[in-house]
């Protein structure tokens, strides 16, 4: 799908692992990344790997110094340009993170941000690793490491709030030039901002091309669906099966007219490989019926279509779902006259 940079694992995590890792590394021509703590023997374990890249991060919020790594400030500064300077010593790319720098001080955020990019580092990530941060301040945090680095910057953000996929892009309004996205969303506890929903709003609601082929997103949603065993919701942005569907009334009479009337305008079905749906249900309006209808090869009048809408919102309002086949015998228990068939 030519994803730019793919992080593969924890290579130093556990012998299959490393071994996922090193599968990954040589199966691809795109850019696979391994992540490591700012640990020597986690550094040697993500080289050894084979990855042309090598994430290393370092707590920096107070709370995590103290309570989770229990080292200094200058501790963990001194450990980051360490990892830093090792990784580039081996001619490998190197990402750097300050893990929870939306809740680390900004002062000291700026200070190791400054130490890492005169170690070498060629990427800043930084991550909203507990999901807190708002798009408004995390704009200003990303300005800020912008203006402080002449590294690269990316983003890495969490679902706690839901605000996952709106601070990915509020990064890259503010000077980042990458995000680190997972399909469906899925991570740790609410999980990450998800590939599809970032990609398609760069692609579609800001008109750049990423270069990713946006067709196969939701072919790629299922498969990471089924390998995950965690199920995609029917309301997912992008790649939930309803995504494209429309039961109400008024919102199938337009999209049936034309499209972009209820839907966003800039993103279609084929975009993302989905299909366009009309579901049926107690909010169903005759224009959807009679589209059934008429696909299922009946030719109905207008009082017909009536009442067939009104039997197909007494059975959905009894939260039942409605399919093709009950509006099929409802015209059948009503003698609607099918279209004569052509033969040649």
């Amino acid at each position: 799908m030519n994803t730019h940079v793919i992080e593969a694992g924890f290579p130093v995590n556990s012998d299959a692992e490393f071994e996922a890792v090193s599968d990954i590394a040589a199966a691809t021509d795109t850019t696979v990344c391994g992540l490591a703590r700012v640990v020597e023997g986690d550094i040697d374990a993500a080289i050894d790997s084979g990855v042309e890249m090598v994430h290393v991060f370092v707590s920096t919020s107070d709370v995590q110094l103290e309570d989770s790594m229990h080292a200094t400030r200058q501790e963990a500064k001194q450990r980051a340009v360490a990892a830093v300077e090792q990784v580039k010593d081996a001619g490998v790319e190197c990402m750097f993170s300050p893990m929870d720098a939306t809740r680390t001080d900004p002062d000291y955020l700026r200070e190791i941000v400054e130490a890492v990019s005169d170690a070498g580092t060629d990427w800043i990530n930084i991550p909203d690793t507990c999901g807190v941060a708002m798009p408004t301040s995390f704009g200003k945090t990303v300005k800020a490491v912008v203006e402080a680095t002449d590294a690269r910057v990316d983003v890495h953000t969490h679902d706690d709030f839901g605000m996952a996929a709106a601070n990915a892009v509020t990064g890259f309004e503010n000077g980042a030039e990458q995000a680190q996205v997972s399909v469906n969303g899925i991570g740790e506890r609410a999980g990450n901002a998800a590939y599809e929903e970032v990609v398609m709003a760069v692609e579609s609601v800001y008109g750049v091309d990423t270069g990713i082929d946006t067709t196969q997103i939701t072919k790629l949603a299922r498969i990471v669906e089924e390998a995950s065993d965690i199920p995609v919701p029917a309301n997912k942005p992008v790649t939930g099966r309803n995504a494209f569907a429309h039961e109400s009334g008024i919102h199938a009479a337009g999209v049936i007219e034309n499209a972009d009337t209820f839907e966003t305008g800039v993103m279609t079905p084929e975009m993302v490989g989905a299909e366009r749906e009309f579901v049926l249900g107690k909010h169903t309006g005759t224009h959807s019926v009679r589209k059934h209808l008429v696909e299922a090869g009946f030719d109905p009048s207008d009082s017909e279509v009536r009442r067939i809408t009104k039997r197909v919102k007494e059975y959905g309002s009894g939260k039942r779902q409605v399919t093709a086949g009950d509006v099929e015998r409802f015209a059948e228990e009503a003698d609607v006259d099918r279209e004569e068939e052509v033969r040649v």
